[in-house]
């Protein structure tokens, strides 16, 4: 596991006006692994993320820290396994479960290294949401935010539920992507020269409810029914939304910065709930969706472009997370790292092509997970997932109880399947007794690795 003694602080890798790089962070929900066009989608245009893809690195094997948003997202903030902060599945509103006060986020660690910090869009880390009771985004580290505590309402369009620090936003004309775009562009203008800034812009699209408007639902009008043109439509307005931030950046003289782009987990299934009618993501060739621990639920686009610094055109097979991202950033920075440990580890090797040094393998936890897995581990080229025993609970798939904890602290690891990633992407062949050795290995790390983060 990292730790502080692990991850000293570092001088800072300094930009081309010799400070701080800028950080730009830009999570989507639900964008399915093969969603983009520079990941192989059919159909799907993303001219500007292809474009960006070929300006830095492109990780095939890069994850999510959860397969559902709200684990997701604390994961990503923190560096943390979210098993360990208590944040076990997606928080309705009102509910207790949040991102606890005494956990450090990149921006937090960043603001106290001088950085401006702004959060723009989706934020679902706290069901009592623009409440003194549970801490907000200001809270964790952002000077200024305009957020919403989960989707955009009523839908993508003429959305009401944004609040603009503290303050409620009220109705707002217009698509959520052009809207966050608009926000991140003008916070962007308004941070001096002088000063390094870290903005995370976290897009709604394509979560449901999907509002695409026509002029990018038009050029998909031959796919069918409907919706699927307006999937289709609405991940390229994203994407077209990415490109106005990219362009603000160059405006501003921050051209150089290190911009990270992901997805919060895999894609929704189709009509898995009455609204997602629109739910036309893809896993490419991976098995399973959202909600799972195989690969279509945590594997997730990942480009990052950091000119100067990341190796231009580069597609990596090393495996890497939305843990990572809070390690990588405060290197980057030279910020210290959190007194807590941490389960990322700094990516700055692989921007060179070079492995990413790991005291703890990949790992994820989801009690309420779609399919048998509960826990799933990736070290190298293996993957290992573990099942409780037969008989045990089923859990609702989605939609976490706190006595589900009780339950799970009562089960263990016994089944277990182990796939070889680079020859069984779609996790059909079981190699746990063809490979006693690395299943044995891995068997008692993942074993291990349940039991600690969900004992506190």
């Amino acid at each position: 596991m990292i730790t502080r003694r692990h991850l000293l602080a570092a001088p800072a890798l300094l930009g081309a006006r010799g400070r701080q790089p800028d950080i730009v962070i830009v999570l989507t929900d639900d964008l399915g692994y093969g969603d983009l066009s520079c990941f192989g989608h059919p159909n799907i245009k993303t001219p500007n993320l292809d474009k960006f893809a070929s300006q830095g690195i492109r990780f095939t094997d890069c994850y999510a820290a959860a397969p559902v948003c709200s684990p997701s997202r604390c994961g990503l903030l923190t560096g943390r396994s979210p098993a360990r902060l208590g944040v076990y599945d997606w928080i309705p509103e009102k509910s207790p479960m949040h991102l606890p006060r005494g956990e450090q986020t990149f921006a937090k660690l960043l603001q106290q290294a001088g950085y401006a910090t702004a959060h723009i869009g989706k934020w679902h880390c706290n069901g009592l949401f623009n409440h003194p009771a549970q801490p907000q985004p200001h809270d964790h580290g952002f000077d200024h935010w305009v957020s919403t505590q989960n989707n955009s309402l009523p839908s993508h369009q003429n959305p009401i539920n944004f609040v603009r620090n503290g303050q409620p936003a009220g109705p707002l004309t217009g698509f959520s992507s052009q809207l966050i775009a608009d926000e991140s562009i003008a916070w962007l203008r308004s941070v001096p020269a002088s000063k390094p800034l870290c903005l995370f812009a976290c897009f709604h699209s394509p979560h449901e409810k999907v509002a695409t408007s026509d002029a990018f639902t038009a050029p998909y009008g031959q796919a069918s029914p409907r919706e699927r043109a307006e999937y289709f439509g609405n991940v390229a307005e994203m994407d077209h939304h990415f490109g106005r931030i990219l362009t603000a950046l160059e405006a501003q003289g921050r051209g150089d910065a290190l911009v990270f782009f992901t997805s919060d987990n895999g894609p929704e299934t189709l009509l898995r709930y009455p609204a997602a009618n629109r739910s036309y993501g893809s896993p490419g060739p991976l098995r399973g969706r959202k909600l799972s621990l195989y690969e279509g639920g945590i594997r997730v686009p990942g480009l990052l472009r950091w000119p100067g610094r990341a190796k231009a055109g580069l597609t990596s097979a090393e495996p890497v997370s939305g843990v990572d991202i809070l390690p990588t950033l405060l290197a980057a920075a030279g910020a210290p790292p959190p007194a807590k440990p941490l389960d990322g580890a700094s990516l700055l090797p692989a921007l060179r092509g070079k492995p990413v040094r790991r005291r703890v393998p990949l790992h994820w936890h989801y009690l309420n997970a779609m399919y048998e897995p509960k826990a799933a581990l990736r070290d190298g080229p293996w993957k290992l997932v573990g099942m409780w025993p037969e008989g045990a609970p089923k859990l609702p798939v989605s939609g976490y109880r706190p006595a589900f904890l009780d339950i799970a602290r009562q089960q263990t690891l016994s089944r277990f399947a182990l796939y070889h990633l680079p020859t069984d992407l779609a996790e059909q062949k079981d190699l746990a007794t063809q490979q006693p050795k690395h299943f044995a290995k891995l068997r008692d790390r993942l074993t291990a690795l349940h039991r600690e983060v969900l004992a506190p």
